[in-house]
C-alpha cells in the first residue's frame, strides 16, 4: 500500500471496527485503508447467500419463501433485489445499444400495484403495464419500459427500442393505437411496421372471466413500410409474457404476490430480464439469448453478473 500523497510505502496501523486493514504513512502520519471491493455495496450478506437469494427470486420464489429458505430477512433481501435490480438495469443499458435485429415483436403484459386501478388514490398506483420488445431470433430482450398504458408512456418505449436496435428491420404490435403514432415518430424511414389486431369473442351477459374471452380472428394490418406478411406475428412476446407470470412472482395474478411499490416491481422487472438475457439456456436456441445476439461468448452466472469471485 503507497500512500498516496507522499508515493512511499505504508505499514500496517491496525483495522478499522468493520475489519478493513489500515496503513500508515512514515513520512506524513496519514492512515489509509485498504477497503475490499463489496459486489453488493454497503450491505454484510455474505455476497455467496446473496446471490443464492437472488437466484431464488429469479426462480418464481417471493420474498417470503425466499426468507423461509434462506432465514435471511425479508427486509434484507428487499434491499438485495433493489440494489440488484438497479445494477441490472444500468448493465442492459449498457449492453444492448445498437444491435442489428431482424425481426422484432412488441406487446405489453398487465400488472399492478399496490390496488387495482378502480381503487387506487394514488399515481403511482393501480395498473402497470411493461412494455417489452424482443427479437425473434436470438429471444433477446431489448427494450421494456415500465408505465401506464397511455401515449406518452408507448413513446417512451420506442424510444428505448429505437436506441437498443440499428439499421432496419420489422416490427410487429399488437392492436394498441398509440404505437402507430410513437413508431412514426421515431422509428419512420428504417422500420417495415405491421399490427395484428385480434378479435374477441363477445362474453355472455353477467359472466365473469378470469382469463381473456376466445380470440376469434387475428387480422394483420400494414401501417409502415414493407413487412413482410409471413412475419407479421407476436407469438414469439406473447410466450415471454408466460415466462415472465411464471418467474415472477410480483406479476402472479389474483393472489397475494402483487407488487406494494412501483419501484421494487421496476427492480424486479430489470432484474428478471438481466437474468433472462444473460443466465438462462433457452432450449430453442440451444444458447443464452445474449449468447446468440453476439452480446457475449459464454453464458453468464448470477455471480459474474454482480461481480462475485
Amino acid at each position: 500500500m503507497l500512500c498516496p500523497t507522499c508515493r512511499i510505502r505504508c505499514y500496517k496501523h491496525g483495522k478499522d471496527r468493520k475489519g478493513n486493514q489500515r496503513y500508515r504513512c512514515q513520512q506524513c502520519k496519514k492512515t489509509v485503508q485498504d477497503v475490499a471491493y463489496k459486489p453488493f455495496g454497503n450491505m454484510r450478506i455474505d455476497p455467496r447467500t446473496a446471490c443464492f437469494c437472488l437466484r431464488l427470486l429469479a426462480e418464481g420464489n417471493s420474498i417470503r419463501s425466499t426468507e423461509r429458505l434462506t432465514r435471511i430477512h425479508r427486509d434484507t433481501i428487499l434491499k438485495l433485489l433493489e440494489f440488484a435490480g438497479r445494477r441490472c438495469e444500468k448493465l442492459l443499458e449498457a449492453m444492448i445499444v445498437d444491435l442489428d435485429v431482424d425481426d422484432v415483436q412488441a406487446d405489453e403484459i398487465w400488472g399492478f400495484v399496490n390496488r387495482k386501478e378502480k381503487r387506487a388514490k394514488r399515481p403511482d398506483h393501480g395498473d402497470a403495464w411493461t412494455f417489452v420488445g424482443i427479437e425473434r431470433t436470438s429471444k433477446l430482450i431489448l427494450a421494456w419500459h415500465l408505465g401506464k398504458r397511455t401515449g406518452e408512456d408507448t413513446l417512451t418505449f420506442i424510444e428505448k427500442l429505437d436506441r437498443a436496435t440499428t439499421g432496419q428491420f420489422q416490427l410487429t404490435t399488437d392492436g394498441w393505437a398509440p404505437y402507430v403514432g410513437a413508431v412514426e415518430e421515431t422509428l419512420s424511414g428504417r422500420v417495415n411496421f405491421a399490427q395484428l389486431i385480434k378479435i374477441y369473442r363477445a362474453t355472455a351477459e353477467g359472466e365473469r372471466r378470469y382469463s381473456p374471452a376466445e380470440c376469434v380472428e387475428a387480422v394483420p394490418v400494414e401501417r409502415l413500410g414493407l413487412p413482410v406478411p409471413e412475419r407479421i406475428c407476436t407469438s414469439h412476446v406473447e410466450r415471454n409474457n408466460l415466462t415472465m407470470r411464471m418467474q415472477m412472482r410480483r406479476l402472479t395474478r389474483l393472489t397475494n404476490g402483487f407488487s406494494k411499490c412501483w419501484d421494487m416491481l421496476r427492480c424486479a422487472i430489470a432484474f428478471h430480464f438481466c437474468v433472462y438475457n444473460l443466465t438462462w439456456f433457452h432450449s430453442t436456441i440451444k444458447k443464452t439469448p445474449a449468447m446468440a445476439a453476439g452480446l457475449t461468448d459464454h453464458r453468464w452466472t448470477v455471480e459474474e453478473i454482480f461481480g462475485v469471485a
